[in-house]
């Protein structure tokens, strides 16, 4: 069996704003990408941060994964935005970068530019205001289908604009799962995220939310390039708010390794609980197919019933 493992927290950041040491790319130039659908050049989607000394820090907004994100103030224009800080290989993270500015979606927290030296990356990125879907479940624990449905179109809307970018996350999970004030859910995290070039798994990721042929390439097979293994984490999510705990292990339980593995990669289907809609409960089994093969694609359940129409 292949072993996947989580990518480690490292200790919070310090980041140094001195201007003179940062190199700044915006979400207006991609170098070899002509495409015209991969930036807006409109005054709405421009931002007005040349520099990190631009940016007033006011808060740090969480920590995790190699970096620290922080809520900032414009100095002028008073515009809050996310300030996003990584400290690690550079020929890796640099990868989420290219990602980011392929990328202009109204699903998708927005990228505004980045900032780098030869210890940071800065992301300049659309205040989420309302913090992470794993937030919102701290604090209500369980949400209504109607809300799981909505939210669940917004993810697979998302989704499939990747899909069509040829990008698979690779981390679909609520800590990357953002809320603004207007409550819309957009996906965030692209560190994980790859751009197809063929049958790769890649081993990044957060190991309670991969399907089955991500962990286990050898049982399930090499033949799927990974954007079904976001379908995968998208049935853990949401199946994750009806319940309002982790479902994938019984109550009580603390998701070690061996347990998890087990709860994945075992042939028995993921138990669904019988008190939700015939839709619900349709549309997660569609989602949580061990099989790659027969699970639900991003089209396919863009046309479930559960999720039709919601916006």
């Amino acid at each position: 069996m292949t072993l996947v493992r989580e990518r480690r927290h490292q200790e919070p950041l310090t980041l140094s704003i001195s201007p003179p040491h940062y190199h700044r790319t915006t979400a207006s130039f991609i170098a070899g990408d002509p495409s015209p659908s991969s930036f807006s050049s409109s005054p709405e989607s421009s931002s007005p941060v040349e520099t990190l000394n631009d940016l007033e820090k006011l808060t740090v907004l969480g920590q995790g994964s190699g970096g620290t994100v922080y809520k900032t103030r414009h100095r002028r224009t008073k515009t809050l935005y996310a300030l996003k800080v990584l400290r690690s290989n550079l020929n890796i993270t640099t990868v989420e970068a290219d990602i980011l500015k392929r990328i202009e979606s109204s699903f998708i927290v927005k990228c505004y530019a980045v900032f780098v030296n030869s210890y940071d990356l800065c992301f300049v990125m659309e205040l989420m205001e309302k913090g992470s879907l794993h937030d919102a479940l701290l604090a209500h624990h369980v949400f209504s289908e109607p809300v799981i449905s909505t939210l669940a179109n917004r993810i697979l809307q998302g989704l499939r604009y990747l899909q069509e970018r040829r990008i698979v996350h690779g981390d679909i999970k609520p800590s990357n799962l953002l809320i603004n004030e207007k409550g819309e859910v957009k996906i965030a995290d692209f560190g994980a995220s790859r751009v197809v070039a063929g049958g790769s798994y890649g081993s990044n990721g957060t190991c309670a939310y991969m399907s089955p042929e991500r962990v286990d390439p050898e049982k399930w097979g090499f033949g799927e390039v990974g954007f079904a293994g976001d379908v995968w984490s998208l049935g853990v999510v949401v199946l994750e708010c009806f319940l309002g705990r982790y479902p994938l292990t019984k109550i009580g339980d603390k998701p070690d390794w061996a347990g998890l593995i087990c709860a994945i990669c075992c042939d028995e289907k993921v138990e669904i609980p019988a008190s939700g809609s015939p839709e619900f409960r349709d549309f997660v089994e569609k989602c949580l197919e061990k099989d790659w093969r027969k699970r639900g694609t991003v089209e396919e359940l863009l046309l479930h019933p559960f999720v039709k129409n919601r916006l």
